[in-house]
């Protein structure tokens, strides 16, 4: 499956999402299968690769499709191998991920190194990437740790380091994610504008701000905050509070129907007898 990311790649239009995959070694429990499509599918990949799962009809497990939860279409497209050497047939950079230390096998590194590592390689032509998970229960075997580049660590807490492997894999994923963002020129920040603009947000222009103002010191004069025969400082500071906050349109309309509040509560005050006379 290959997602469609910005034109404005630093690769020439290559989607770097659709040459990593996630491989899951004989996974047992069906639900996690499903976590794991739907894992994959919010950071914005697509390859899901499993290995002799003990269901072999795990893909269309009702666990799997609920927990999958609009991520069916991973699972649809996912694929079972034999051996995990058939599912790292055309992957050039493979990492295990593990919570065990290794004292035989590849170089380890953590798991935000892996994601750095895989984004500069993915700048080249014909480079496929692969995280690889092992079996809920043990993890991976040394000799599926041998047919990787590297071993990869999460750094957990190390007094208990055992992650479900769906968590796992979905931590992968958002680290592999945020890795190669610059490769692809999105913003790492939702846009807030894309579906909808509101004038109201924009930024309020000069004239508004000083009549917004003008309306102010009115409203301050009518409740008596404000003597205008003994300003003193009062003024140019309020000017200087607001003009360095930089209004949007709706807050000075907000200010203007707080000012036309105050100065009709300080004229209706007005016409009230005092109860001690």
């Amino acid at each position: 499956m290959t997602l469609t990311h910005s034109s404005d790649s630093a690769l020439d239009g290559v989607d770097p999402f659709a040459h990593v995959r996630f491989i899951m070694v004989s996974p047992s429990h069906p639900g996690n299968v499903g976590s794991a499509a739907r894992a994959i599918k919010t950071m914005g990949f697509g390859a899901l690769h499993l290995v002799t799962p003990h269901d072999p009809d795990v893909l269309h497990h009702p666990d799997a499709q609920a927990l999958a939860s609009g991520a069916g279409d991973i699972l649809e497209q996912a694929r079972i191998h034999d051996s995990l050497a058939d599912a790292l047939g055309p992957v050039t950079l493979a990492f295990a991920l593990t919570a065990r230390a290794r004292a035989i096998g590849p170089p380890p590194c953590d798991i935000r190194e892996a994601a750095a590592q895989s984004a500069q390689q993915l700048t080249q032509p014909g480079t496929e990437v692969a995280m690889v998970l092992g079996t809920e229960r043990s993890g991976l075997s040394n000799e599926d740790i041998t047919l990787c580049q590297q071993v990869c660590h999460i750094p957990a807490n190390p007094a208990y380091s055992s992650l479900n492997v769906s968590q796992a894999l979905q931590l992968a994923a958002w680290e592999m994610r945020y890795a190669l963002l610059p490769l692809t020129g999105e913003a790492r920040l939702p846009d807030t504008h894309a579906h909808h603009h509101d004038p109201g947000a924009d930024p309020a222009d000069g004239e508004h701000v000083q009549a917004m103002l003008d309306h102010f010191e009115q409203a301050l004069v009518a409740v008596g905050f404000l003597d205008p025969k003994h300003p003193k400082k009062l003024v140019p500071r309020m000017r200087q509070m607001w003009t360095r906050n930089r209004l949007s349109l709706d807050e000075v309309d907000m200010m203007r129907g707080v000012c036309t509040a105050m100065i009709h509560s300080a004229a209706h005050a007005a016409d009230i007898p005092d109860p001690a006379n």
